[in-house]
């Protein structure tokens, strides 16, 4: 999305969202790396179907890299995105489908887009080219050393990943043979079907997932709580995931660094910038690091689910004059971010995202549904009428906000320029013992340094009370400039939003019109909201026209929004997309027509070309108040499609076939292999089709496909590998795939009527996920007992303490003085140790010692119901169960063979005493308390591993040292009492 700042402001907003990626890195094993098997359990804790890729955001960081030198050709380029697909299938590891889509053709209102991107990277990529040359002459002047100058073709031109070049019809064979080598080997990968949507199948590759996850979910036996998980980095992931409502949506992307190193392109090292490049040394060798994307930076996963918790809470609206439906209004706050910004429409003037823009809007919707009294959005139409409600409101405060846009810069100016000025005054050090001596003085002992410190601080503070003073009795006021709010950039501004009459000045230095021409001001409106109806449609039900597009560079005031409500928001039927050659010439700069077939690209650059106004060589770029080029808008004019299309007639016969095979619209192409149930009906097909095979192909013959939820229609496919054939490799020094056992044909998704609607809503029998942030409802006990879920799911991970941190306790905690005249416990220190790591406790023999250092002691490796070993037996947990033969359960119940309740529950780690004074851990709430002294123990039910000579309760349950009988004191409840001779049971 066209929002750089969004998905910043989602984090920041709702952090709950963000989890970090648990990923089992490999292990060096001899100099060999030994990674994981992806077939074991996932290490998130959760299990997920499905994994979809948009190659796009794993191409473009594999091939030209910003934090780490760029691979040397394109095998290593290949190899680097093959690493980061196998990375991240082994943090994930689906089980059902991996479904890999690259950009194709896209809609001509991302072309545009797709256009500008181009041309900058063409023009800014000659400006670094002419910039490293300058700077290497001059450091080659001055003497200094520098590495070998790259060739002027090894740098590489990021414009060839775009449909229909030879780097991405090659990057499709490669894909083709990493496909087939990771089902043939890769236990993890087996079982799986794998989609691959190369770029000659129309449509961006989000989008192509989107339509494949909408047409399955319309089949009767979709499952609806099936594990999604699509890896990207835009923000408008997060948009088409939430327009799906499945419940188990998830984006796993790479966690964003800012200000990461990046290494310069004159000399290859760290640490400085290209123009601060002081040349390098002959020994100081570039380390060439791994290829592999994101090799040393972390995943993450961004939950939908909790989204969806936050903006349940958020979208509240208490008492509406209808139904509220929580979906329904999960889909106006989508609608709502369009207008922030998207990949097909400018943002409104007065919305950014920085600004909180998306608050406001969400607040300005909330206070206008009870006047629409209905929804904006249902199933991606759009109800104009409740949309002119909002544009009104948003309309009237756009005045305060360009108001309050300026003074903010204004004051951020004025603070940056103030931070620059401070200067030290070094004077104030003079005749102080922290003044600087000369070399040699010897060293010096400073007497009182806080003393001569605050009367330094004082001096200063005189000084600029001093300064103030002089100042402000001077006559004349200070100069814009002294002040430091003078604003150059205001001078070059011929808009001035923050002033009077700026609407005027906006349409006539922009759109370059009339001021006083309000028809031209609610056309362009009207287009924008025409726009935001295609925008809409397209997220949540496909492609509404391939051919339409917003024919201005700029959006338009929201209090032009007038009179939108009868606008029609239909859209041209039966369009196609460009093919993908048409394409490079619709969006490609003259620089990059190295790309392009040779007779066309004499187009591009031949002055009696018909279309030579397509490619301008040099473009102005409007900063539109923005401080850096990449956000100005490169003013390039708009591609006539009918003008392009008759220009390029003439020249499709001189063609060649490799050329005529990249124009062509494809199909996705699935793989499975012997562990797939569709295995024996795919290889039926082809053994059914014999000497027909190649006529089949040609023909297109469909037929019907099921399998595990998937649904469609398959065709054979020329590129499928024989069953036990070879298949070579692309990539130098990759083996080639033998004795294969995989199977490819073409897949086509499940057709629908073009009046078919696709319902946004939850299917049936969705299960809702267990809700992670804290519900509002909670009791007061509940509150207090509630922990947030951190990972992926709850963690059943209980905290315990060692023996040396109850020692600890046992020695700071305060002592009561009822057991004043106890005497400490016998230590036998030749066995004294202190924890050990996994929680192993070694077992040790007792003599006539007591119960050990810590009351008692569990037996070694025993462990309570959630999986941690339970160390101490002083330390009660909620539903863990120690070994000792009894179980202690939620609350304080002791079960030493009776039960404790009520009034009579025993205080187990209330009054533990480690140290000194150590006890069981309880103090009995009653006449007498009971100590476990030398003649202490069981009389019955005696652990094997605790016989001790004259350890047990006795019979009278006396207190041997106090002298104190227990005969009539406190008395459990249940059958087995402290009376007469019975011990416990």
């Amino acid at each position: 999305m066209g929002v750089p700042a969004f998905f910043r402001w989602l984090s920041r907003k709702y952090p709950s969202v963000i989890v970090e990626c648990i990923e089992q890195r490999p292990v060096d094993v001899d100099g060999q790396l030994v990674y994981v098997d992806s077939s074991l359990p996932n290490p998130n804790g959760l299990e997920f179907d499905n994994l979809y890729l948009d190659m796009n955001g794993i191409i473009h960081p594999c091939t030209h890299p910003e934090d780490k030198p760029p691979p040397k050709d394109e095998d290593e380029m290949m190899v680097a995105i093959f690493e980061c697909i196998d990375r991240l299938f082994r943090i994930v590891r689906p089980r059902k489908v991996l479904y890999m889509a690259i950009d194709g053709v896209a809609p001509r209102a991302k072309m545009n887009q797709q256009r500008s991107r181009r041309f900058r990277a063409s023009k800014e990529t000659q400006e670094k080219i002419e910039e490293v040359a300058r700077i290497r002459s001059e450091l080659e002047v001055k003497g200094a050393y520098l590495p070998p100058e790259r060739p002027k073709e090894a740098h590489f031109d990021s414009n060839c990943i775009t449909p229909g070049t030879p780097f991405m019809d090659r990057l499709s064979k490669c894909l083709h043979y990493y496909i087939h080598d990771r089902l043939n080997s890769d236990p993890g990968w087996k079982g799986i079907k794998v989609i691959l949507s190369d770029a000659n199948v129309p449509g961006e590759g989000e989008h192509k997932i989107m339509d494949y996850i909408r047409r399955q979910r319309a089949q009767p036996d979709h499952d609806p709580n099936t594990q999604h998980v699509l890896c990207g980095a835009d923000a408008d992931l997060i948009m088409l995931g939430l327009a799906t409502h499945e419940p188990n949506f998830t984006i796993i992307r790479e966690e964003f660094k800012p200000n990461k190193p990046r290494p310069c392109d004159v000399c290859g090292q760290l640490g400085h910038e290209m123009k601060e490049c002081t040349g390098s040394s002959p020994d100081a060798a570039l380390v060439r690091s791994d290829p592999a994307f994101g090799n040393q930076d972390s995943f993450i996963f961004v939950r939908l689910n909790v989204l969806r918790e936050y903006l349940e809470k958020e979208l509240q609206m208490p008492n509406l004059p209808f139904p509220y439906d929580f979906e329904r209004a999960l889909d106006d706050w989508v609608f709502m971010c369009f207008f922030v910004g998207n990949d097909f429409l400018p943002h409104l003037p007065s919305l950014e995202i920085r600004e909180g823009a998306v608050d406001r809007l969400v607040n300005l919707y909330k206070k206008c549904v009870y006047k629409t009294k209905g929804w904006i959005t249902d199933s991606g139409d759009v109800n104009l009428d409740r949309v002119q409600v909002i544009m009104d409101e948003l309309g009237r405060v756009e005045d305060e906000i360009f108001k309050r846009r300026h003074q903010n810069e204004v004051s951020f100016k004025a603070r940056e320029k103030a931070k620059k000025q401070q200067k030290i005054n070094f004077q104030l050090l003079e005749d102080t013992q922290f003044a600087p001596t000369a070399l040699g003085g010897g060293p010096k002992t400073v007497q009182n340094a806080r003393q001569e410190a605050a009367e330094i601080r004082r001096a200063g503070m005189q000084a600029v009370a001093n300064r103030e003073e002089e100042e402000s009795g001077r006559s004349r006021k200070r100069s814009a400039t002294q002040a430091g709010l003078d604003n150059d950039d205001d001078k070059h501004d011929e808009v001035r939003l923050w002033e009077e009459g700026f609407k005027e000045r906006y349409y006539e230095s922009k759109f370059e019109v009339d001021k006083n021409n309000l028809e031209f001001r609610y056309r362009v409106a009207l287009q924008y909201v025409r726009g935001l109806c295609w925008v809409l449609r397209y997220y949540y039900q496909g492609c509404a026209s391939w051919k339409w597009y917003f024919p201005y560079h700029y959006a338009p005031f929201a209090s032009d929004f007038v009179n939108i409500s009868g606008l029609s928001t239909k859209f041209e039927k039966g369009t196609k997309p460009f093919r993908p050659l048409e394409q490079l010439m619709g969006v490609f700069p003259a620089a990059s027509s190295q790309h392009v077939p040779q007779p066309w690209a004499k187009l591009m650059s031949d002055p009696s070309s018909p279309i030579i106004d397509f490619y301008p060589i040099d473009f102005k770029i409007d900063l539109n108040g923005k401080k850096f080029a990449w956000q100005g808008v490169a003013l390039l004019p708009f591609v006539d499609e009918a003008r392009l299309f008759k220009a390029l007639e003439p020249y499709y016969e001189d063609l060649s076939q490799a050329e005529i095979k990249r124009n062509i619209r494809g199909h996705d192409r699935l793989y499975v292999s012997t562990g797939n149930q569709s295995y024996e009906f795919l290889l039926g097909l082809y053994q059914a089709a014999g000497a027909e095979l190649k006529k089949l192909i040609e023909s297109d013959q469909r037929y019907p496909y099921r399998s595990e939820g998937v649904r469609g229609d398959v065709l054979l496919s020329a590129d499928d590998v024989i069953i036990g054939g070879q298949l070579s490799s692309p990539v130098v020094g990759l083996s080639p795939v033998l004795d294969n056992r995989v199977l490819c044909v073409r897949y086509q998704d499940p057709d629908y009527p073009e009046e078919f609607i696709f319902p946004a809503r939850r299917l049936r029998g969705a299960t809702e996920p267990p809700r992670v942030l804290k519900p509002g409802d909670l009791s007061q006990q509940e509150n207090r007992n509630w922990r947030p879920q951190i990972g992926m799911v709850r963690s059943h991970t209980v905290a315990n303490l060692e023996m040396a941190g109850h020692r600890m306790l046992g020695h700071h905690l305060p002592r009561d003085n009822t057991y004043s005249s106890v005497p400490p416990p016998q230590h036998n220190r030749s066995q004294s140790f202190g924890p050990r790591r996994g929680g192993y406790v070694p077992h040790q023999e007792f003599n006539n010692q007591g119960y050990g250092r810590s009351g008692y002691q569990s037996n070694r490796g025993n462990q309570d119901r959630s999986g941690n070993q339970e160390r101490f037996g002083n330390q009660e947990k909620s539903g863990n169960q120690d070994r000792f033969g009894n179980q202690e359960r939620s609350g304080n119940q002791g079960r030493f063979g009776n039960q404790e309740r009520s009034a009579n529950q025993g205080r187990f780690g209330n009054q533990e005493r480690f140290g000194n004074q150590e006890r069981f851990g309880h103090q009995d709430r009653s006449n007498s308390q009971n100590r476990y002294g030398n003649n202490q123990g069981y009389s019955s039910h005696q652990n094997p591993r605790f016989i001790n000579s004259n350890q047990g309760y006795s019979s009278k349950n006396q207190n041997q040292r106090g002298g104190n009988q227990n005969q009539g004191g406190w008395r459990p409840h249940g059958p087995n009492r402290y009376q007469g001779n019975s011990s416990w049971r």
